[in-house]
């Protein structure tokens, strides 16, 4: 294969699924549920989470985006005193799981070209990782990934580049011959610390200008990664 590209390691939110479309609805929701009708809680907690009540977006420097959900559960324990983080955590991940999944592009179809060409492929995300698996199984993909881990599966959080060579050794590839494709900055300096390829893909939060010095390349969505790999050698 010469230098070319041996795996896919894919983020989850903002990547394999749409961010905007997904979160900004689950977050709506979660703000709602632990308001409990009181505006001052509500506004305490969007502004905890970088969430804008009016727009129901997050802002684009969102803690959330990139965070896991124990980092979420710290980020609103100050508006919630009287629950504990482990309880906040434990509501946010039940919540998490039926988040509405909007598909960055078709999964299925598009998972199977990519093993088609002898691709070996992952999910690391920095949600947990029975939230992560209930949601590919919920889009019929779990199956296709032979590496999937979260926050919590023992490896770290990404922007730490170990989860990532957890993948590496887990499936028997060098990191260069392994590209890294999400949509934050914690994505793409993980992988440029494990010293894989980076593939930056502007279907979350950060726009063109803000992934491309840590990226190899920017893509419209994931769709347009398979005709990138080309280029590189697959």
């Amino acid at each position: 294969m010469g230098r070319g590209i041996e795996a896919v390691l894919f983020d989850k939110d903002g990547t394999l699924f749409d961010f905007a479309a997904t979160w900004n609805t689950f977050a709506s929701r979660l703000i709602d549920q632990l308001a409990e009708g009181e505006d001052l809680r509500r506004h305490g907690l969007a502004r905890a989470l970088k969430f804008d009540l009016e727009s129901r977006r997050f802002l684009p420097d969102s803690p959330v985006i990139a965070g896991t959900n124990r980092e979420v559960a710290l980020l609103i324990a100050p508006v919630l005193p009287r629950r504990t983080v482990d309880e906040l955590e434990a509501l946010i991940m039940a919540e998490a799981e039926v988040a509405p999944l909007s598909e960055a592009v078709a999964l299925v179809p598009y998972l199977a070209g990519l093993a088609a060409r002898g691709l070996t492929l992952g999910v690391m995300t920095n949600d947990s990782e029975s939230v992560a698996r209930a949601h590919l199984r919920a889009a019929g993909i779990e199956g296709m990934f032979d590496f999937v881990a979260g926050a919590d599966s023992g490896h770290g959080a990404k922007p730490s580049p170990a989860p990532l060579l957890a993948f590496a050794r887990a499936t028997g590839h060098a990191p260069e011959r392994v590209v890294m494709v999400g949509d934050s900055l914690h994505d793409l300096i993980a992988g440029r610390a494990a010293g894989m390829w980076t593939a930056g893909v502007l279907t979350g939060m950060a726009g063109a200008d803000a992934l491309a010095p840590m990226a190899d390349v920017v893509l419209p969505d994931i769709g347009h990664l398979p005709g990138w790999l080309a280029g590189v050698g697959t």
